[in-house]
């Protein structure tokens, strides 16, 4: 049992070293923002399944259209009667007898008028420009989700760079103090307490780390990328913030009619429209014609059936106990339905613009107070770090000051990240992104 059991774990080991090897063996890809964007579009499964979609649509348009071209069947029969006779009443004696048979038949349909097949066509057309407008609207989707996921791991490196350079300056006044309290100069006690702070650091920096990890697996999933392949940011929040044009998306007018839901809604609008002319059609006449031509292999003593038959076929619908209007008042319906849902989404929109220029607005307020807060707070840091190192102020002071610098630090990030959302919403709604 001991044996098996050693086994066991000796081969969870060799796995696990195995995979450990060759995530390390494999190649960090430098991403920057722009490439995110295009390798999910080329590797997210959602784009995909919206591109088969198009396919798909495509397939049912001829379908449709092929169903009124010309049909063409085939058929081939033989019939064996086995001997059996037939007498006329009417002169006995007389038997005929039922020899075997075999004919081929070949029929030729087409389709003349219908008007649900014109309707049809008319249908299908939307339908497959209903799946691309659905493509274009996911293409938009997946870009500001790969977007929004690269924004959070540069925020998480740069939360991650900040407390190293803060855990870095502390180590470094950690040695100053303990050369001062060696020589006299400090007390024990300013030692403890930086050391406690610089413990505190190196907490937030591991979680910091941990952070960023998880921003990075959260842009892979967004990206289709796998889980284990490493990636390295190219670009940084000042490259972000440089490319972002604030002031266009604060003046660009909102058209609502390029927005990718409402031309969604829009045309699942003209198909219920499609949809009661569809029903409506029931009530015209359907004219085909047929062309029939019959050879035969084997045939009967006494045959008069003609080789070749053409001839048209009109079906007339009379009277359907009311069937056909109760479906056209469904129809009608839904139509009434999908008109009703576009009007609230274009209220809907509307009102969303105005919520997200004022998002927009209120973002670069705090972000432009958060930065000259910023500026402050690290000058009296500075301040205070110059004071202790000439013995003027206690360490206690100086952690105040530090923790203020790294709470001002953290909220001039937030207001980055709130203001880097906000200005993508504001894209993503002006289908400018």
């Amino acid at each position: 049992m001991k044996t098996q059991l050693f086994k066991t774990w000796l081969l969870l080991g060799l796995c696990f070293t195995v995979t450990v090897f060759s995530s390390s063996a494999q190649e960090a890809i430098p991403l920057s923002l722009e490439d995110a964007r295009s390798y999910a579009l080329e590797h997210n499964r959602n784009l995909k399944n919206a591109g088969l979609a198009i396919d798909e649509a495509g397939a049912m348009l001829k379908e449709t259209i092929a169903q009124g071209l010309p049909q063409i069947s085939a058929t081939v029969d033989y019939s064996n009667f086995f001997g059996s006779t037939a007498t006329l009443g009417a002169m006995p004696g007389m038997e005929i007898e039922f020899n075997p048979t075999s004919n081929v038949n070949v029929s030729v349909g087409q389709l003349i008028f219908s008007g649900s097949y014109i309707v049809g066509i008319q249908s299908a057309r939307l339908f497959k420009e209903l799946s691309e407008t659905s493509l274009e609207k996911t293409e938009q989707d997946i870009r500001a989700l790969v977007t929004q996921a690269y924004y959070l791991a540069l925020i998480a490196r740069e939360s991650q760079n900040i407390v190293a350079a803060n855990l870095e300056n502390m180590s470094e006044l950690l040695e100053k103090t303990r050369a001062m309290v060696d020589v006299g100069v400090a007390e024990e006690l300013d030692y403890d307490q930086l050391t406690v702070q610089a413990s505190m650091l190196a907490d937030a920096h591991r979680a910091a780390g941990r952070q960023l990890e998880l921003s990075k697996n959260m842009l892979r999933l967004q990206m289709g990328m796998p889980a284990g392949q490493p990636i390295v940011l190219i670009n940084s929040i000042e490259d972000i913030m440089s490319l972002s044009d604030v002031s266009t998306s604060l003046t660009k007018t909102f058209r609502i009619a390029e927005h990718p839901d409402y031309r969604l809604v829009s045309l699942q609008t003209n198909l219920a429209e499609k949809q009661v002319k569809m029903e409506q059609s029931a009530y015209l006449p359907s004219l085909s014609g047929f062309y029939n031509y019959t050879e035969k292999l084997l045939k009967p003593e006494f045959d008069i059936t003609p080789n070749h038959v053409i001839g048209l076929n009109l079906n007339i619908p009379l009277f359907s106990s009311g069937v056909r209007k109760a479906r056209v008042d469904q129809a009608r319906i839904r139509l009434e339905i999908a008109g009703n849902q576009q009007e609230l989404l274009s209220q809907q929109l509307l009102i969303q613009e105005q919520q997200l220029r004022y998002n927009l607005n209120n973002a670069l307020e705090q972000f432009e107070s958060q930065q000259a807060n910023l500026t402050v707070a690290r000058r009296v840091f500075n301040s205070f770090n110059n004071k202790y190192e000439q013995g003027m102020v206690s360490s206690l002071d100086l952690i105040t000051a530090n923790n203020n610098y790294l709470q001002a630090e953290n909220s001039y990030i937030s207001a980055m990240l709130q203001l880097m959302e906000a200005q993508l919403a504001m894209e993503k709604l002006l289908n400018i992104l």
